[in-house]
């Protein structure tokens, strides 16, 4: 039997890959087998084992690439010169959602929501997902130091927080997209600045309860 070539294994991994993510974005983790994945291939069992295991191999593989794919877009919109502005940072995020929802054939931000599930239930994929996240939220603070630079930001402004703001939006977006509505652009643009100015329109006590000026 001739022997395959680097790239026809990549091609067919892929395939294995993206077939449980139909399987997965239809039915969920726990619903899904390995029977049902195998089906979705068209290939043999003792082929798609070659390739995975076990479904939860299949699931740290998922999981590890929509993770990727969260970091990537931060570490892509660093490379741009100038990087992109906030405005524009927020307006990707809301884009990017838009173009998982999309696809025809899987979600992946309908799994990402398993995932998080899943994490929570075994603790390698827990440190995995951590480590991934942890690096996504560098990438934007790397960012906001920039924006600090091109004086987008005050001095005083903390990069790590904004940081931090602007990567919890994410799970938010996901979960009022699949549980809630759509979260436009317009709607995050306007709402987060008049929220900041309600933050800082009284001052706070060392306790953290704010207090009437």
């Amino acid at each position: 039997m001739p022997r395959l070539s680097d790239q026809t294994r990549a091609a067919r991994r892929r395939h294995i890959l993206t077939s449980a993510w139909i399987c997965f974005s239809r039915n969920g983790f726990q619903a899904t087998s390995m029977d049902d994945v195998i089906a979705a291939t068209g290939m043999s069992s003792s082929a798609v084992y070659r390739y995975f295991s076990g479904k939860d191999e299949l699931i740290d593989a998922t999981a590890g690439e929509g993770l990727a794919l969260v970091r990537d877009m931060f570490t892509g919109a660093l490379t741009e010169d100038p990087v992109p502005t906030p405005a524009e940072i927020l307006a990707l995020l809301v884009s990017d959602l838009r173009g998982h929802t999309e696809n025809p054939e899987y979600d992946l931000s309908r799994i990402a929501i398993q995932s998080w599930a899943e994490a929570m239930r075994r603790p390698t994929l827990r440190a995995r997902t951590r480590e991934l996240y942890l690096e996504a939220r560098g990438q934007l603070t790397l960012l906001a130091v920039r924006w600090q630079r091109d004086d987008l930001l005050a001095e005083d402004a903390d990069p790590r927080a904004i940081a931090t703001v602007l990567f919890t939006l994410l799970p938010g977006l996901i979960v009022s997209h699949h549980l809630v509505e759509s979260i436009p652009f317009e709607v995050l643009n306007q709402g987060i600045p008049d929220l900041a100015r309600a933050l800082t329109s009284r001052k706070v006590v060392d306790s953290g309860t704010p207090s009437s000026a």
